[in-house]
């Protein structure tokens, strides 16, 4: 019952984001949350504080408005004091130059008594960096931004 109560929430996580809604995900973050993304662009590194965590999700929005998530799996594993658990999605998006672009991913999740104390992020970086490039040559600058870290 407990992991299809995660995997229930995290959905829903990922449907608010689609939606716009930044407080779909950081409502779900433990105040000691880590947020990592790969990579080396303007959506990469590593955060530790939830301000720092909506900045990026925030980010995200502003350079892909309109992006949403099809979610293929969900697996929860583990206690609710250390619980894993893998989404692998699909997202497609229509960035700030209005090219729709499709990107498999996956994030792994660790949760403790039902918060999100940790995120990774994986995608093709390559891919991502190549829509950035073509958000950024169409003027907006952010898509070369600095990561948000800290």
């Amino acid at each position: 019952m407990y992991h299809a109560i995660v995997r229930q929430r995290l959905a829903n996580a990922f449907a608010g984001l689609s939606q716009g809604r930044v407080e779909a995900i950081t409502n779900e973050l433990a105040p000691h949350a880590v947020h990592t993304f790969i990579g080396h662009h303007a959506l990469s590194g590593v955060r530790r504080q939830p301000a720092l965590i909506r900045q990026w999700y925030e980010r995200l929005l502003r350079l892909m408005p309109g992006i949403t998530f099809q979610l293929d799996e969900i697996v929860a594993k583990g206690p609710p004091w250390n619980t894993l658990a893998v989404v692998h999605w699909q997202e497609t998006n229509f960035g700030t130059d209005g090219v729709q672009t499709t990107t498999d991913g996956v994030n792994v999740i660790k949760l403790r008594w039902g918060k999100v104390v940790s995120v990774r992020i994986y995608t093709d970086t390559v891919a991502l960096k190549a829509t950035l490039d073509r958000i950024f040559n169409k003027g907006t600058t952010e898509a070369h931004a600095a990561p948000i870290e800290g």
